[in-house]
């Protein structure tokens, strides 16, 4: 998490995070972790993560051989780990030994393929949050175009 105690207070803008301060605050790893840089977190409220999609990523061997496609279910995913490290992050202190789980996904519509060699630009805002729910609605862009978006609910639970 990125900073020492309690968390700057909502609205407060951090810094950029590399992959070794996504990977303090989400628990996904390889093959599962598709978040590579935030560009920026607004605690409480937003965040944008990129995810460099490239020939090595694993997902490619069969979807599709001669076509590579990244899966619309996997940049869904993205999303909801950009919107994990906005809840961490957003939460402070208070996150230690909690996940974010997935509760729901609606209206989820893909506009292009992303392929090998795309940038995505998750841009992720909070609409609400109650409780240990939380409500975002996900964009993803390649080169400014959207690709992907989707409205989901996650729910923070202890481990």
């Amino acid at each position: 998490m990125s900073g020492q105690g309690e968390a700057p207070a909502e609205g407060h803008s951090l810094g950029t995070f590399d992959i070794a301060q996504i990977m303090e605050a989400i628990p996904h790893r390889y093959p599962m972790l598709l978040v590579d840089r935030m560009v920026e977190v607004v605690l409480g409220q937003s965040a944008v993560g990129i995810k460099n999609v490239t020939i090595n990523e694993n997902f490619f061997q069969g979807h599709f051989p001669r076509h590579p496609v990244m899966p619309g279910v996997l940049i869904v995913e993205a999303m909801a780990q950009t919107a994990g490290v906005l809840v961490v992050e957003t939460l402070g202190k208070r996150a230690e030994g909690l996940l974010v789980y997935f509760m729901s996904v609606e209206n989820a519509k893909f506009r292009r393929p992303v392929v090998p060699g795309d940038q995505l630009r998750i841009h992720v805002v909070k609409e609400r949050s109650r409780g240990s729910v939380w409500k975002f609605n996900g964009v993803a862009k390649v080169d400014g175009v959207v690709v992907a978006e989707a409205t989901y609910t996650a729910m923070i639970v202890d481990r």
